[in-house]
């Protein structure tokens, strides 16, 4: 028997059909929806993006909190975990993790997620020889599956970034952090945070941005700022051979960076000022055996204000002002091929007051060389038969050589031997001398 529908019902009949279908299909979705979010926040597929995750970030193993999926493509967990790291990342630690998959990547043979974010967590990173890594049997289909997670970036709102720099841990702390894939290696941008790696003061990190391979590390940029509010900065790029070739060249320049804290404690209360210049740091390793480095420095606005050995020689000379010293000019150059150094052309100078030239040899750590002292005449009115002891007369000064001695724990100079000497031919000086400097402890005493 042949169904023959007239004209008029078959509208109602192709509408209902696509009702059907559209049910079917709602239906189909909500029970696949449920499934794959059965199968997303399991267990096994838990293990699995863990295994995948460490092998991409090349760990031996990794660890995820729960997953839960909050959208089609959309899952968020608590945190990853994982050490041990085998290239550039020694550890990970994240925590409050968003991610977004992209189903495409499975025709590339990758579990691929286009967008990964971080509420916080830290990453160790280190330069690393290529080694071979395991590579275990697979089943024969696995050649129709995903063999890595790939990451178009990672953002982190906080982060620590971190290595180790003479056994101590140093690193950016609490920045904001961009990880972007490069090959099998990784990028890495950060801004904002706090550099903290000894002996170097605590400095803000405006920028940097690096990528570390299997042959090279590649500092692009990195640019840091005093804590104090100035203008200053400090600068720096280069690279260092991460395989057979250990070699490192960086460039160094900075600007108006305050030196108060780069002086040993007990002198930070003595010495203001400002300092510029350049370094340049190369060699064949990393090693300082195999380092040569040249750098120039100028310092500016120097006040050097009641230093022990200033207010002393205020004292014995009876000049008040010499408690209160500003360098109108201050600069040197060095060179150091390990394990010389040489501070040459010194120029240190409080205009109408001394004057200092000449240069400082160390060798390992013995001290060596000599530097020209010149001192305005009227400084040296306490020192009888002055001229004998500054013989030479140039710019303004009486000039004399000083000869350096000694270590650099315990230098040694030759002209307070003269001084001494000078001072026991003449008792009414040595006697003026030795009153003033005991009046002046007597004062300190008191006070």
């Amino acid at each position: 028997m042949v169904l023959i529908l007239s004209k008029r019902k078959w509208p109602l009949v192709l509408s209902a059909t696509i009702v059907a279908l559209a049910i079917a299909a709602t239906i189909a979705v909500i029970v696949l929806n449920q499934k794959l979010t059965r199968y997303v926040e399991s267990d096994a597929s838990r293990l699995q993006l863990e295994n995948e995750t460490a092998k991409g970030l090349h760990f031996p193993a990794g660890r995820y909190a729960p997953i839960r999926r909050t959208g089609f493509l959309t899952a968020v967990s608590d945190g990853f975990h994982a050490e041990n790291g085998r290239k550039a990342m020694t550890s990970i630690d994240a925590r409050g993790l968003t991610a977004k998959f992209n189903p495409w990547g499975v025709l590339l043979r990758r579990w691929q997620f286009s967008d990964l974010h971080i509420q916080g967590g830290s990453v160790g990173i280190q330069t690393y020889e290529p080694k071979p890594e395991p590579n275990p049997a697979k089943p024969w289909f696995f050649i129709f599956l995903p063999d890595r997670v790939y990451l178009s970036h990672v953002r982190s709102d906080t982060a620590d970034v971190t290595w180790h720099f003479r056994n101590r841990k140093a690193g950016f702390f609490a920045t904001r952090l961009l990880i972007t894939p490069h090959g099998r290696d990784f990028e890495y941008q950060a801004t904002g945070g706090t550099l903290k790696m000894a002996p170097v003061p605590e400095l803000q990190l405006r920028r940097t941005h690096l990528l570390i391979t299997k042959k090279l590390l590649s500092l692009y940029q990195l640019e840091l700022i005093p804590k104090e509010k100035t203008d200053g900065f400090i600068r720096a790029e280069g690279t260092a051979g991460t395989g057979q070739d250990r070699s490192v060249d960086f460039k160094f320049s900075f600007d108006r960076v305050p030196i108060s804290d780069w002086l040993p404690a007990d002198w930070k209360n003595h010495f203001t000022g400002l300092a510029s210049g350049n370094a340049h740091w190369t060699g064949k390793n990393p090693k300082q055996e195999s380092s040569i480095a040249q750098a120039s420095l100028h310092l500016l606005d120097v006040r050097i204000n009641q230093l022990p050995l200033l207010q002393e020689l205020a004292a014995i000379s009876k000049k008040p002002s010499l408690d209160h010293l500003e360098l109108t000019d201050c600069s040197a150059e060095m060179e150091w091929t390990y394990p010389k150094a040489e501070v040459k052309n010194i120029s240190i100078e409080d205009k109408g007051v001394f004057r200092i030239e000449g240069s400082v040899l160390v060798n390992h750590q013995s001290l060596g060389g000599s530097i020209e002292l010149g001192v305005a005449r009227e400084y040296l009115d306490w020192l009888a038969e002055a001229e004998e002891l500054f013989p030479k007369r140039r710019d303004g000064y009486l000039w004399t050589t000083v000869h350096l001695s000694g270590t650099i724990q315990r230098p040694s100079q030759d002209l307070s031997p003269r001084v001494i000497d000078a001072l026991k031919e003449s008792p009414t000086a040595l006697l003026g001398a030795l009153l003033r400097q005991l009046s002046e402890w007597s004062k300190n005493l008191f006070d």
